[in-house]
């Protein structure tokens, strides 16, 4: 089955910068799992996924336009120490300036990196980590299937790798 509108996908791996440094690197772990075509991958990542088939083993490198954007002016803001989470919520961190933690919004929640720390406020910038920067994905599709209707009507995949109800 090839990778179309309205398919679950599940696929691993890893993310390099132009220097070859590794970001982020799924291949040991589980399955990342989406439903094509509902705009739930970078756009240009989803784009080089439309047409391939299990197994299938590709390379494709994305402009920051296509991937995380370009850094956006203003986009720092000051915000209580209270409201920044580590990746894992069970960790008490001493934040220093650089790390990446997650802020909850409105728009849900975004991965912020730590400008300046301070004892009860954070200055904290709001662009994604990776925003500017060109990315490389060395990906293997590791299943491709038909989403069920729910799954449609959901706009995105249930299951493992997916989205839990």
């Amino acid at each position: 089955m090839k990778i179309e509108k309205d398919t679950v996908v599940q696929f691993v791996y890893k993310m390099t910068d132009t220097e070859d440094k590794v970001l982020e690197d799924s291949t040991t772990g589980l399955p990342m799992a989406y439903l094509h075509g509902h705009n739930g991958l970078l756009a240009g990542l989803e784009k080089a996924m439309e047409g391939q088939s299990k197994d299938d083993e590709f390379d494709v490198t994305l402009a920051p336009e296509e991937a995380y954007g370009m850094p956006k002016d203003n986009a720092e803001q000051k915000i209580p120490m209270k409201h920044l989470q580590g990746m894992s919520k069970k960790i008490k961190i001493k934040w220093k300036k650089g790390m990446v933690g997650v802020v909850h919004t409105e728009q849900g929640n975004k991965r912020v990196t730590v400008v300046k720390p301070g004892k009860f406020m954070v200055v904290v910038d709001f662009n994604h980590p990776f925003a500017g920067k060109t990315l490389t994905f060395s990906v293997k599709v590791v299943d491709v299937r038909a989403a069920t209707n729910e799954e449609v009507t959901h706009g995105h995949a249930h299951g493992v790798g997916g989205h839990q109800h």
